[in-house]
């Protein structure tokens, strides 16, 4: 039979090399940089909690597993300071397996709205359990449940075995308050590189990365968009 009478194959998916748009964001340059990224990051940040009509903690985390694969997810920043990016899961998730076995992680904060980015490098620690417990007691009672329900990243069989633990939880600590799960807390990531990227007109975006040196300072530099 000639190889013409075969079913061409049939491909699915979208062409969408149309969607575009310009961005428009403002003008970045040497002078308008603080000398600490982290003072930087936190007039980004609260500019983001103003034009991001969503979520502007929202952060995608990449790790990387034992065979040097990589793997993101989104999480929530819930603090920040001179010391590093806290967030908070479950020390059995397969995140947490992974840092485990290599803390150096990237972060990127994607801000559509206000045309803006920041990339950060460094190395995630546990952070101490007291300021586990006090995050975790400023969570509503459900996130507090919610925390010992699910064994993060496993296997399951249906959502029913979730909401079935949920509420042999929920009846445990009925008359109590939640305890902190020893299996759950917060990561520090420790910067040691951060980016800041201004989107602009025709491709041209401003971008400058801050790199810490050894006595602490930083170093910055425009890079090419």
């Amino acid at each position: 039979m000639s190889d013409d009478s075969k079913t061409p194959a049939v491909h699915h998916g979208m062409d969408v090399t149309t969607l575009r748009r310009s961005a428009t964001g403002f003008a970045l340059d040497r002078e308008d940089l603080n000398d600490d990224p982290i003072v930087l990051f936190e007039d980004w940040f609260r500019y983001a909690c103003e034009t991001v009509s969503l979520d502007p903690n929202a952060v995608t985390l990449s790790t990387v597993d034992s065979s040097m694969r990589p793997s993101s997810r989104t999480v929530l920043l819930k603090s920040f300071d001179e010391r590093g990016f806290v967030f908070y899961t479950n020390f059995e998730s397969k995140k947490a397996a992974q840092i485990e076995d290599n803390p150096n992680v990237s972060l990127l904060f994607f801000w559509s709205e206000a045309a803006r980015q920041v990339k950060i490098r460094g190395k995630a620690e546990k952070i101490p359990t007291g300021e586990s417990l006090a995050y975790f007691l400023s969570r509503p009672r459900g996130s507090q449940i919610g925390a010992w329900v699910s064994a993060q990243s496993s296997v399951i069989s249906s959502r029913s075995l979730l909401e079935t633990k949920f509420q042999e939880i929920k009846q445990k600590f009925r008359d109590k308050d939640v305890s902190l799960p020893s299996f759950w807390g917060g990561y520090r990531v420790i910067p040691d590189e951060i980016e800041f990227w201004q989107g602009r007109r025709n491709r041209l975006h401003d971008r400058f990365q801050f790199t810490r040196q050894d006595d602490g300072s930083w170093k910055i530099e425009r890079l090419a968009p």
